[in-house]
This record gives structure tokens, C-alpha cells and sequence, in this order.
């Protein structure tokens, strides 16, 4: 282990230390046995193609997330069922993108992201990715983990949202909810316009839109610090990891 150790060290000093440290047990520790691992070592968010599978990594992760953790259910209803067409049992069942789950699952430091405009001005956007820190019965506490914002306590309030029927019901859904998902995992659109220090991009399918590869690839701020894994929907002759790239041409041009 210290022949290991030492070698490492002519290439990167401080994480040999770390190491050092870590197995040593002199690394600070918080709440007991916990130590923090460097966020540079850490995957902050993890992109995927379609929000079936951004649910099942948010889903797996939340379950192996250290805490207890805390269940908010919604309050569903369909607000032009004179007939009572539609039972809350059906309606809880429905899980849209664009809406906060019936059933959502939260720990103490878990990461969140916004999904409608709150307070823009202050930091609370639609796409605002935070990380939880306290539960109340009406309001979630929570820190703005990016951008001009970063490290500001916030107080997330639960509030009623409604999908028109122009969206995709014959009615007009009225879940009241608070305003967020799970966020160790989000769809590459979602991610549009941030920069994530690490990231891994998660590709059990190809993607399926013009420029969707590139900008899950650009979410990133090097080489290093991106991380690719992909499910092959085929074999090549060439060695090597492949996965496909929709690009229309004619939208480059002028």
C-alpha cells in the first residue's frame, strides 16, 4: 500500500496525502465517522437521453443516499372532472417531466433541481440545481449549489401547479407538489446552458435530437472531468466505444 502510495505521489502529491489520511484516519471527520470526499472526485450530475432513465438513476441513488429519508405526496385533482372520470389514484399515478412526482423522495444533502420560476432575480429558476438541508412540513430548506447564487439558503415552499389541456391530458391536472425533482441525474435537455464541474453522461440509448450529443459533451469543462458510458447497440470492426451523432446540416447553415 505505501510502495502504492508513493509512486502516486511523484504524480499527484495532494491525493496521496489524502490517501494518507484517509487510511490513516486522521482525515477530519463530521457527524461522527463521516469524512467529505473532494468535490473533485465526485460525478455532480449524471445526463441521460430520456427521463425513464434519469428516474431509475434517481431512483437507485436516493436509495443507497446516506439518512433518513423524508416522503412529500401530492395532492392531485382534475380540475374540470364534474363526473369524477378520473380517480386520485390514476392521477398520482401520472409522472410528467415537467411536474414534480406524486411520491418524491428526499435525504438531508441530496441534490434537487427547480422546475418552475420562483424567485429568478434570487437565484430560484427553472433548471436551479440545489441540495437539500432541512424538512418542514410546507417548506423545504435548501442551498443554490451553482452559479452567481451559490451557497444561498433558500426556503422552497409547496405550491399547486397545472398542465393545460393543451399539454397532454383531455383535462386540466392540478398537482400541488413542491416544485422539484431528484437531481443526481437529469435529461441532457435539462442540462442546456450549465456547466457542471464533473460529469457523467449516460447513454443506454442513442441520442435522438440534433446537437443532443454535443450538448451533453459540452456540459462539461474538460476531458478529464467527462465520463461517457454507453450501452453498444451494436458491434464495429473497429476497436473502441461508439455512439451515434444526429447532426442536420442544413440547420448549420445559413
Amino acid at each position: 500500500m505505501r510502495l502504492t502510495i508513493n509512486m502516486r505521489a511523484l504524480k499527484d502529491p495532494w491525493f496521496s496525502k489524502f490517501l494518507l489520511r484517509v487510511g490513516d484516519g486522521t482525515e477530519e471527520p463530521i457527524e461522527g465517522n463521516y469524512i467529505r470526499i473532494p468535490d473533485d472526485m465526485t460525478i455532480q450530475a449524471i445526463l441521460s437521453t430520456k427521463n425513464d432513465s434519469v428516474d431509475e438513476i434517481n431512483n437507485q441513488m436516493i436509495e443507497i443516499f446516506q439518512g433518513e429519508e423524508k416522503v412529500y405526496y401530492s395532492f392531485d385533482e382534475a380540475e374540470d372532472d364534474q363526473r369524477n372520470f378520473y380517480p386520485v389514484e390514476f392521477l398520482n399515478s401520472l409522472n410528467v417531466s415537467c411536474l414534480p412526482p406524486h411520491k418524491l423522495r428526499l435525504k438531508i444533502g441530496c441534490p434537487i433541481i427547480l422546475l418552475r420560476n420562483i424567485n429568478p432575480s434570487h437565484g430560484l429558476g427553472n433548471g436551479t440545481r440545489l441540495i437539500c438541508k432541512g424538512f418542514m412540513r410546507n417548506v423545504i430548506d435548501a442551498e443554490i449549489a451553482v452559479g452567481q447564487h451559490a451557497g444561498k439558503r433558500v426556503f422552497l415552499p409547496r405550491i399547486p401547479i397545472t398542465l393545460s389541456e393543451d399539454d397532454m391530458f383531455p383535462f386540466k391536472l392540478k398537482r400541488k407538489q413542491f416544485p422539484i425533482r431528484l437531481s443526481f441525474s437529469m435529461t441532457i435537455n435539462k442540462a442546456q446552458g450549465q456547466t457542471i464541474p464533473n460529469v457523467g453522461i449516460y447513454l443506454p440509448d442513442s441520442v435522438f435530437s440534433h446537437g443532443q450529443l454535443y450538448v451533453a459533451l459540452s456540459r462539461g469543462i474538460s476531458r478529464q472531468s467527462t465520463k461517457v458510458l454507453v450501452h453498444l447497440a451494436k458491434e464495429f470492426k473497429q476497436s473502441g466505444v461508439y455512439t451515434s451523432n444526429v447532426v442536420y446540416q442544413e440547420v448549420l447553415r445559413d
